[in-house]
């Protein structure tokens, strides 16, 4: 279980640009669960994960992953127990390196770095064949470097290799965002097959409502700093594209736009 208890954060504290993004936020999300989060710009999405991840820290309150306090653990700790998936595929893989190489990388979050080779080759056969449930011929490629991959591709891996070692949580940050709509769908189905296989408790911003819809068993709406709407179950499943639009177009009414 993951616990946001009180969250505050404000940026530009004591300055005439002083913006309390969170006050008081509280989230509880329960293991094995799948949540959505959509809102507009400035909503407090992505912050929201950063806070989670440990990118940026908290004004006050706690965070807590089962009944461990890591309000205070640096980022570093926190991911050996996160997957993080970013927006820009570049951020989940090493160009220079071949693909090989990043899978060795992604296979030793959090063991000790000792003096050894970087890559176990007992475990090449084992990477083929992980890279073979993508469907995308990687396997087949495994000393071409990531660099001259497409963006999908590059996305692709980033998704599998978030989850190679065991993790707690999947944090997914609008990682169909960049890519095209072809690919983003064949992303969003690995993400589903990956998710379900492994039983991760899952955190997806997005931007698409489609997937927002399709997809995990909870969904959250966020606007300024504050959870708007939350579905999960029954009343997830029962959301529209058109019930996300309806409070989309009030909230903007409410905020003068």
């Amino acid at each position: 279980m993951l616990k946001l208890n009180n969250i505050n954060k404000y940026y530009n504290t004591g300055t005439v640009n002083e913006i309390c993004l969170f006050e008081d936020f509280n989230l509880s999300i329960e293991e094995g669960e799948f949540v959505s989060v959509v809102g507009s710009n400035g909503s407090g999405k992505t912050s929201m994960l950063n806070i989670i991840c440990g990118s940026i820290p908290v004004d006050s309150g706690t965070i807590y992953i089962g009944k461990e306090n890591i309000t205070h653990m640096p980022e570093f700790r926190r991911l050996r127990r996160i997957g993080r998936v970013y927006q820009n595929p570049a951020m989940g893989t090493c160009p220079h390196m071949t693909i090989l190489e990043n899978m060795a990388l992604a296979d030793n979050k959090g063991k000790p770095f000792n003096l050894r080779r970087g890559t176990d080759k007992k475990r090449v056969d084992s990477y083929r064949e992980s890279l073979k449930t993508l469907g995308l011929g990687l396997e087949d490629k495994l000393h071409v470097k990531v660099g001259v991959l497409s963006g999908g591709q590059r996305q692709a891996m980033a998704l599998l290799m978030s989850a190679m070692t065991p993790i707690e949580f999947l944090i997914l940050d609008e990682h169909t965002a960049a890519l095209d709509p072809k690919t983003a769908e064949v992303i969003m189905e690995l993400t589903d097959q990956i998710v379900k296989s492994k039983h991760l408790t899952t955190i997806m911003v997005t931007h698409n409502l489609r997937y927002a819809v399709d997809y995990g068993s909870r969904l959250l709406m966020m606007h300024q700093g504050q959870a708007v709407m939350d579905k999960a179950g029954r009343e997830k499943t029962a959301v529209k594209i058109e019930d996300l639009l309806e409070r989309f177009n009030a909230i903007s009414v409410e905020c003068g736009n």
